[in-house]
């Protein structure tokens, strides 16, 4: 498939994706009148998210894209790009030097790696080449690469060998990503071999971080990794939805929200 360049969505964009993941199907018409304009402009809107396969475009409407396959990598690097970055912020925040650390697949995962840069001497065992080069230059810093397949779209190595390498260590944390946080707290993603990955870093970390930003609440992928009080805490850049705080709360799961500040 070929690699889409990362988009620059405008916050009227950016909003009405999120309106549509936590709803579902919406009329051009209940949209325009949403956000007061055209419809025209709105189906305009609706054009630029179908092709970056963020939302499915129906006869009159929009709803949600397939939950077989996940947005392209190159799309994904520039979607809540700044959300991304602050959640990475308040994870490094919870990181001590010297700790080990788990880090799987996802842009959101690369962002915290990058702002792991201040602290010294950790041991990182990661099957993301992204993150084994951002971090191998760090002080202090020992990154260890999984055996396994090369994904060529994002660099993440997956298989057989991959879940073995892992097996054979006890880390401090494990820092995994998701691409879906269904109603009931289910955990999905759209790669069962990456799930496979998340599986065996849950078990083997004696605290599990999920992060994820607010677009992930509700979406539709297909492939279960668990149940969320699998996790010890999630980071994101919202409040949990009201209608899953309940189930937050029963999972004992801490939830981190890395706001906006006051001042933008």
């Amino acid at each position: 498939m070929p690699q889409i360049s990362a988009p620059t969505l405008n916050a009227r964009q950016q909003e009405l994706l999120s309106y549509v993941q936590r709803d579902g199907f919406m009329t051009v018409e209940h949209l325009a009148n949403r956000f007061q304009i055209t419809p025209q402009t709105i189906r305009r809107d609706i054009n630029l998210l179908a092709e970056l396969n963020l939302l499915q475009r129906y006869h009159g409407g929009v709803g949600l894209p397939s939950s077989a396959e996940n947005i392209a990598y190159g799309a994904r690097q520039g979607l809540y790009s700044e959300e991304k970055r602050r959640i990475a912020a308040l994870v490094a925040e919870h990181i001590p030097d010297q700790a080990t650390l788990f880090i799987n697949l996802g842009t959101t995962n690369e962002e915290v790696a990058k702002a792991l840069s201040r602290r010294r001497n950790l041991r990182i065992i990661t099957n993301n080449l992204n993150v084994a080069a951002i971090m191998s230059g760090y002080p202090g810093c020992e990154v260890i690469i999984t055996g396994g397949v090369v994904r060529a779209r994002d660099l993440g190595i997956t298989g057989e060998e991959t879940i073995d390498f892992i097996r054979r260590f006890k880390v401090d944390f494990g820092i995994i990503g998701i691409s879906s946080i269904e109603a009931d707290g289910t955990l999905r993603d759209f790669d069962y071999r990456e799930v496979r990955v998340s599986e065996a870093i849950i078990e083997h970390s004696r605290t599990v971080f999920l992060v994820a930003d607010h677009s992930k609440f509700w979406r539709p992928a297909l492939v279960r990794l668990g149940d969320i009080a699998k996790i010890n805490a999630l980071f994101t850049d919202q409040p949990v939805p009201e209608a899953m705080q309940q189930v937050f709360q029963e999972a004992q799961v801490d939830v981190f929200v890395a706001a906006k500040p006051e001042s933008e």
